[in-house]
């Protein structure tokens, strides 16, 4: 069942992840992720079988390190709690969209708003910088708080692109509970990862030999 666009919003992370659970539950990105790096940020809490919830922006020194690996930070970006807040309601205003598409719903205006307040605060581009040794280049401008806005700006640009272009027709959610990832669907794969094609394959023989299911694709 797909996520209901509220409940992607309301959505939070409540438990805290075991060290096992967590060196183990590294996935692959899901398709369209590398294209999108919106996708990416909606995807960036995973639910995993358990009842856990993997959050990469759980901390600022994670939140840092996922806009870093993405060019959307400098590793010394300084994050801090009220950043890594910013990002997580940022994230689950822009995964409040992604089901509201998926689900062909309209769309929460506070969600529409988020998004559009984002991209109307501050251009994406990096600014203009001429030093007198070196010349001219091209920075994020500090202090931290100017390089989140740039960040949100560019995720939240993203994500409109996503919406509106050719790839929006092709968005859904991964069909294997728990997980709650979206992905660009590629023929008919409505999976995020070899991972959860196992498990939903895995789920349907358990059901068909139980006679709890009819065994469907």
């Amino acid at each position: 069942m797909k996520e209901s666009v509220r409940e992607s919003v309301s959505g939070s992370v409540k438990e805290s992840v075991p060290e096992s659970v967590r060196e183990g539950a590294a996935v692959p990105p899901a398709p369209g992720e590398e294209e999108h790096p919106s996708l990416a940020f909606a995807n960036s809490a995973v639910s995993l079988p358990g009842g856990h919830v993997l959050d990469l922006l759980g901390s600022p020194a994670q939140a840092n390190q996922w806009l870093t690996e993405r060019g959307l930070a400098p590793v010394d970006a300084g994050m801090r709690d009220m950043c890594a807040s910013q990002l997580r309601s940022m994230r689950e205003q822009i995964r409040s969209l992604l089901a509201s598409r998926v689900a062909e719903l309209p769309a929460l205006p506070a969600a529409v708003a988020a998004v559009n307040d984002a991209m109307a605060r501050t251009s994406t581009a990096p600014l203009l910088q001429w030093d007198e040794k070196s010349g001219p280049r091209r920075v994020t401008p500090h202090p931290t708080t100017a390089i989140l806005d740039h960040a949100l700006a560019a995720l939240a640009s993203d994500a409109a692109d996503l919406l509106t272009g050719p790839d929006a027709e092709r968005l859904t959610a991964c069909g294997s509970p728990p997980c709650n990832r979206y992905l660009v669907r590629h023929g008919r794969r409505h999976w995020c990862s070899t991972r959860c094609g196992d498990r939903a394959r895995a789920a349907r023989a358990y059901a068909r030999r139980s006679g709890t299911g009819t065994g469907a694709e």
